[in-house]
Formats: structure tokens, C-alpha cells, sequence
């Protein structure tokens, strides 16, 4: 573990560094307050601090203050050094932000001990925090494909159309359903017809740009984010996809599964929307003609002409 030691009595400085090294540990040394800053406040900051009280250019309490009120990087676990030992000075400790507090001349043990204390409360919270991601990646994922969910992939979409309103550019979306999927559930089973979305799914992911997003709308329904991108483009896009699907047959077990997929494509310059429900429905509508159209094949949305008044 990387571990800062600030402390701007040099005789002090190089006791806990040696200290920190003799227990295993990688200590970082800044010999007053701005120094311990520029190394928190850097890219690869350390997880835990040891700050004297009374340096010079910021100290210890100006240092927890401004590491609390940035709560978008790393927690860093403070333990303030000091000779004061009163109780108002360790309720200020506390209020500015430190973790815990230990008093000059300190027993080599008593140091130790807490940073272990230390460590196991960050392995605690980094626990947490893997388990609060997940939880997140649950309600936001599909757990069949691992793609966006219905509800994040309209927000998604919902967040682009508006920053493409700001910029003035267009929004591809494609909805895209695998034909006959009943037939396929029949004929493979249903573990089989997982196996042919996850396969999907994989050579659609292929066949889209990298910072395009897909999602599971529903069923065999996937829906995917276009930034950027006029009729040309989608439909160029959707083409690549509706043959990455029919190129090749898919494998269920032992079995070959040949699928196709039919793609309506709408974009948000062309049907002149910024709605998501609007925009969705105009590919639905797309798809709806590539279905009867003979399946296997892409549909481009077209506006509805303009009622003539008069």
C-alpha cells in the first residue's frame, strides 16, 4: 500500500518513512503542506495519509478540508499527527474531515495498529463500492446479452438527443428484431434461442462503431444509439449489421441455426424529432415494412408529408 507521510520536521519524516517501509509498505514523503496537496491532488494519489498538524504552506486541516470537498475522486483515509491533545482540537480534527488522530511522541505499535485499522476499512469500502456497482450494472444491464436494458438504452438515447439538439446534429437509431424467433425457440429451445441472441448481440456489437450504444428493448428487440449520423450513415450501418446476422449461420450445441434480422432505421433530422418516443416509433414503423416486405432486409423511415391547407 502507497502511503503518504507529511511532516515538515525532517527528523520525523524520515522515522515514519522508515517505519512505513520496514512494514511493507511504499511511503511518500512531502516535507510541508503544499507538497502532501500537489501528491493528493495528483492523478495516482495514495489511499491513506499520515499529515502533521502544523506544517507550513497548508496544514493538516486545510489539507482534510480540501480533500473533502472533492468527493468525485478516491476516499483518502487521514490520520492527523499532532501535539495538541485537547478535546476541542481532536472535535476540530474530526469536523475538518481526518479519520483518526494520533499524538507526538507516538509509540511505533500504536501507529502500526491504526494503520492496519485503516486498511481493513478501506478494503471494507472498497467492498461496498464493488458491490454498489453491480447492483448498478443489475438495474441498467440485461442479464441474458449484458446490454443496456429497455429503460437505460431510452435514457441513453434520451441524453443524445438532447446534446444533438445543442450541437445541431442528427441521431441514427436502429430497431432491429430477429425474424421467425418463435420458429427459432421451436426448433432449438429456449436454451438454444439464448445462445442465438447472445450471438446476435456479439455480431451486432461487430458490426456498429465503437462509441455507438445497443441495447435489449425487448424480446428479440434490439435498439441501437447512432451519434452523429445522417440517412446514408445509418443505413450504411444497419446493411453491415443485417449482414453480419445473415452471413453466416449461428451455432446452438451441435446445431447450425441460419438467422436473419430485420432493421427499421430512423434519424432525427430526417423526421425532424428530438422525442424519443417519436424517434422510436418512426423505426418501429420502418421495421414494420421491412417485416412485410419479405424479412431480412433494412427500411429506411420516411416523414409524413405536411397536411396542404387552403
Amino acid at each position: 500500500m502507497r502511503i503518504l507521510a507529511a511532516d515538515d520536521d525532517p527528523v520525523w519524516l524520515r522515522m515514519i518513512e522508515a517505519m512505513i517501509r520496514q512494514w511493507g509498505d511504499e511511503p511518500l514523503a512531502a516535507k510541508d503542506g503544499r507538497d502532501a496537496w500537489e501528491i493528493l491532488h495528483g492523478p495516482d494519489r495514495p489511499r491513506l495519509a499520515i499529515l502533521d498538524w502544523v506544517m507550513p504552506g497548508m496544514d493538516g486541516l486545510d489539507i482534510c478540508r480540501k480533500l473533502r470537498e472533492d468527493t468525485d475522486s478516491p476516499y483518502v483515509y487521514i490520520i492527523l499527527v499532532t501535539q495538541r491533545d485537547s478535546k476541542e482540537d481532536l472535535i476540530r480534527a474530526f469536523d475538518a474531515g481526518a479519520d483518526d488522530y494520533i499524538r507526538k511522541p507516538f509509540d511505533p505499535d500504536e501507529l502500526r495498529a491504526r494503520l492496519r485499522a485503516a486498511g481493513r476499512i478501506m478494503d471494507l469500502q472498497d467492498a461496498l463500492l464493488m458491490a454498489q456497482g453491480e447492483l448498478q450494472r443489475q438495474a441498467t444491464h440485461d442479464s441474458l446479452t449484458d446490454l443496456l436494458n429497455r429503460g437505460a438504452i431510452e435514457e441513453m438515447l434520451e441524453r443524445e438527443l438532447a446534446r444533438s439538439k445543442r450541437d445541431d446534429s442528427s441521431v441514427g437509431v436502429l430497431l432491429a428484431d430477429v425474424d421467425h424467433f418463435k420458429k427459432v425457440n421451436d426448433t432449438y429451445g429456449h436454451a438454444g434461442g439464448d445462445d442465438i441472441l447472445r450471438e446476435v448481440t456479439r455480431r451486432m456489437l461487430g458490426a456498429v462503431r465503437a462509441y455507438d450504444l445497443v441495447g435489449r428493448y425487448g424480446g428479440e428487440e434490439l435498439l441501437v444509439i447512432l451519434p452523429r449520423c445522417d440517412d446514408g450513415a445509418a443505413m450504411r450501418i444497419a446493411e453491415r449489421t443485417r449482414q453480419a446476422i445473415a452471413g453466416t449461420p449461428m451455432r446452438t450445441g451441435d446445431r447450425e441455426a441460419p438467422v436473419t434480422m430485420s432493421i427499421g432505421v430512423a434519424t432525427s433530422r430526417s423526421m425532424g424529432t428530438f422525442d424519443v418516443d417519436s424517434l422510436v416509433a418512426a423505426a418501429d414503423a420502418a421495421l414494420y415494412r421491412a417485416k412485410n416486405g419479405g424479412r431480412n432486409r433494412c427500411e429506411l423511415a420516411v416523414p409524413k408529408p405536411e397536411r396542404q391547407t387552403g
